[in-house]
C-alpha cells in the first residue's frame, strides 16, 4: 500500500452516509469494478467487485492522457521543450509535402489542449499504416490553431512521439524515475503503436491505488510524501481552465472547460477521464480525490458521484467516532461483487447437450465452434476460432478466474460465472479483468442445434457482437 489509511470520521467523513453512497455506485451504475476515496491524504474508503481485484491494473483509457501531460510537465523543466515549440519542427520527418499555415502554426500548446484546428479527432487515420504521426500530419487542419476545442487522441499521439524524440526514450521509461517510482507505481504497462512509441492517448494500465497516488500529487501541487514531484507551476497550468470546451452548461461535466490533457468538472473540480468510467476526480475544495475504474455507458453517471458523494463530504473537523458505522462500512467493501448471471444451477437440458460440439458458419467473430461441458461446480466453455483454442471455466454461483486469449491478442486474465435462465437457455459471462469489458454469452438449446448471441457490455461500436444458428 502507497497511501495511508484512516476511518472516515477522523478525516470528517460519516461512514454510514458512505455505505450509502456505495449502494448508490451500485443501484445507479450498473458496472464498478473499484472505488478508491481519499481525504485529508488519507484513505477513507476502497473497495472491489469481484471478480476484480485490488491487485490487477486496469485499462485507463483516456485518463492516459493526464500521464502525458505530465510528461510534458517534465520536459519544460527539463529544457527539452516549451509550450510554444511548433508540431512541424518538432516532427520534420513526418510533415506534408506541402505544408499549411495552420499546420505551421500549430504549437505543442495546441496539441496539450485539444485545440490544434482538426475538425474531428484524428485517431481513426492510425487504422492506415504503421506511420501514425505521418497519417495524422497529413489531415487538413481546418481552422487556425488555438481558436476551437475539438477532443482529438491523435493529438496526444503526437506528444507522445514528440517527448520520445525529445527524451530519448518512450514516455512510460521517461515517468518512471520521475512519477511512477516516487509514487511506488510498480509494473505500469503502456500499449505501444507499429514504430514503437506509446499511444499517449490509451493504453496505461495501473492500478486503482496508483491511480490514487497519481491524483493526490496533482491535489497537493505536485508533492508526494513531502517531495516535491510534479513542478507545482505545472500542476496549476494543466488543471486550470485553458481553454473553452463548447457552449458552456451548468448541468454539463462535458462542458466546463480543459486544462493541459485534464478537464474541467462542476464544483470546481478537475479529472484525468477516461473512457467507460475511469476517473480520477480531484475535489480541491472539499481536500478530497475519488478514484473509480469501471465498465460504464452512462454520460450522466458523474450525477451519481455529486449527488451522493459531495454531501458528505461537507465537514472538516473529525467526527465522532462510529465504530458501528465504521464496520458496517468495512463489510460492504470487503464483500462487493458484480452481479453473477441470473438463473439455476442445473437443467435438465444440461446432460443432452453436454460435450456435444457445435458447428458456426462464416461469422463475424470467426469462431468456428463451441463445446460446453455441464459439471456439477464448473461448466467448460471451449471456443474454437481462427487464433486457437480458447478454454473458460465458469464458475457455479461464484466467479471462476483464469486466462484467455478470446477477444485479445495475447492471454489475459478473465473471470467467468454461468447459470441457467430457464431448461434451455445457458448464459456464461466472462470479465476481462484487466479492462472495462465483459462478454454474456447466450447459448439457447433447440434439438440439434444451438442459437448463440454474444453482447458486450460497452463498445466504442455496437456492443451485439453475434447472434447466429450453430449446429451439431
Amino acid at each position: 500500500m502507497t497511501l495511508p489509511r484512516s476511518t472516515p470520521e477522523q478525516q470528517g467523513v460519516s461512514s454510514a452516509a458512505l455505505l450509502r453512497f456505495v449502494d448508490a455506485l451500485e443501484n445507479e451504475l450498473h458496472d464498478v469494478h473499484s472505488m478508491m476515496l481519499v481525504r485529508g491524504g488519507f484513505v477513507v474508503a476502497e473497495g472491489w467487485w469481484a471478480p476484480y481485484r485490488e491487485s490487477h491494473p486496469h485499462s485507463l483509457f483516456s485518463v492516459s492522457k493526464s500521464f502525458v501531460s505530465t510528461a510534458v510537465g517534465f520536459a519544460i523543466e527539463e529544457g527539452l521543450l516549451t509550450l510554444d515549440d511548433a508540431v512541424v519542427d518538432r516532427l520534420a520527418d513526418a510533415v506534408p509535402e506541402v505544408v499549411s499555415d495552420n499546420l505551421r502554426a500549430m504549437r505543442v500548446r495546441h496539441l496539450l489542449t485539444m485545440t490544434t484546428g482538426h475538425a474531428a479527432d484524428t485517431v481513426s487515420v492510425t487504422d492506415h499504416g504503421d506511420d501514425w504521426a505521418r497519417a495524422i500530419l497529413a489531415v487538413p487542419v481546418e481552422h487556425e490553431p488555438g481558436t476551437a476545442f475539438v477532443y482529438d487522441s491523435g493529438a496526444t499521439y503526437l506528444l507522445s512521439v514528440i517527448l520520445q524524440r525529445a527524451t530519448g526514450q518512450r514516455v512510460l521509461d521517461y515517468l518512471t524515475p520521475r512519477l511512477f517510482e516516487p509514487l511506488g507505481i510498480e509494473n505500469a504497462t503502456w500499449e505501444q503503436c507499429p514504430r514503437g512509441f506509446d499511444v499517449g492517448g490509451w493504453g496505461l494500465s495501473i492500478t486503482t491505488e496508483d491511480i490514487a497516488a497519481f491524483g493526490e500529487t496533482y491535489l497537493r501541487d505536485g508533492v508526494f510524501e513531502g517531495r516535491q514531484v510534479v513542478p507545482a507551476a505545472w500542476v496549476r497550468a494543466a488543471t486550470a481552465l485553458q481553454v473553452e470546451n463548447g457552449s458552456f452548461a451548468p448541468d454539463d461535466d462535458n462542458a466546463q472547460g480543459y486544462g493541459f490533457q485534464f478537464w474541467r468538472g462542476r464544483h470546481n473540480t478537475y479529472r484525468a477521464d477516461g473512457a467507460f468510467g475511469q476517473w480520477s476526480i480531484a475535489m480541491p475544495d472539499q481536500n478530497a480525490l475519488l478514484v473509480v475504474t469501471s465498465g460504464l455507458d452512462d454520460p450522466r453517471a458523474l450525477n451519481t458521484v455529486w449527488e451522493h458523494l459531495l454531501p458528505v463530504l461537507s465537514h472538516d473537523s473529525p467526527l465522532p467516532p462510529d465504530a458501528t458505522a465504521v464496520a458496517a462500512l468495512a463489510d460492504r467493501l470487503a464483500t462487493l461483487s458484480l452481479a453473477l448471471p441470473d438463473g439455476t444451477a442445473d437443467s435438465p437440458v444440461a446432460q443432452r447437450v453436454s460435450g456435444r460440439t457445435y458447428r458456426f458458419g462464416a461469422n463475424s467473430l470467426g469462431i468456428e465452434r463451441v463445446t460446453l461441458d455441464f459439471g456439477a461446480a464448473v461448466t467448460r466453455l471451449t471456443v474454437v476460432d481462427a487464433h486457437g483454442t480458447h478454454a473458460i471455466e465458469c464458475g457455479v454461483g461464484e466467479w471462476l478466474s483464469g486466462r484467455s486469449a478470446l477477444q485479445s491478442a495475447t492471454e489475459a486474465p478473465i473471470a467467468a460465472a454461468g447459470a441457467w435462465a430457464d431448461d434451455d437457455s445457458y448464459i456464461a459471462t466472462v470479465y476481462f479483468t484487466t479492462t472495462p469489458f465483459a462478454l454474456a454469452l447466450a447459448f439457447d438449446f433447440r434439438l440439434d442445434e444451438v442459437t448463440v448471441n454474444v453482447e458486450q457490455n460497452v463498445s466504442f461500436e455496437a456492443t451485439q457482437l453475434l447472434h447466429t444458428v450453430a449446429r451439431n
